[in-house]
């Protein structure tokens, strides 16, 4: 098998919900696992999600989990998951879908490289790029 980078990100006790956000826009099988079914969750966080992973049909895998029990959330680096390639129809589905309950914070338009391209803040704070390539480009 060859190596793959997979976005993993987590939340703070809103995973389930993201993850089920995110399968709605992509697409695909989500599995999920509670921090109670490993028998070791603190008393309340067993519904929270230890791990999760959605298999989409084009080939992305997007995993997640909430912050664990006796941890804080560290806001880590400001990061943003881009999406791109040339099915136009498919990546202005993602865009609208993406910032449904979110916003946009640079429409997705023409750019000075001659490709679409915009920016979105998903209702989870999670922030998404998607650069549409022209035909033959």
């Amino acid at each position: 098998m060859s190596s793959r980078l997979n976005p993993y990100l987590v939340f703070p006790g809103t995973a389930r919900h993201a993850m089920e956000f995110y399968r709605g826009v992509f697409g695909g099988d989500l599995v999920l696992n509670t921090f109670g079914e490993t028998g070791a969750a603190a008393p309340g966080q067993e519904d929270g999600i230890m791990h999760a992973q959605l298999e989409t049909p084009a080939g992305y895998t997007l995993m997640a989990s909430d912050v664990p029990p006796g941890m804080e959330l560290s806001g880590g680096s400001d990061i943003s998951i881009s999406l791109s390639g040339d099915d136009a129809d498919e990546l202005r589905g993602y865009f609208t879908k993406l910032a449904d309950g979110g916003s946009v914070t640079m429409p997705l338009e023409k750019q000075m490289w001659g490709d679409e391209f915009g920016m979105c803040v998903d209702p989870f704070g999670v922030q998404w790029m998607v650069n549409i390539a022209q035909p033959g480009a």
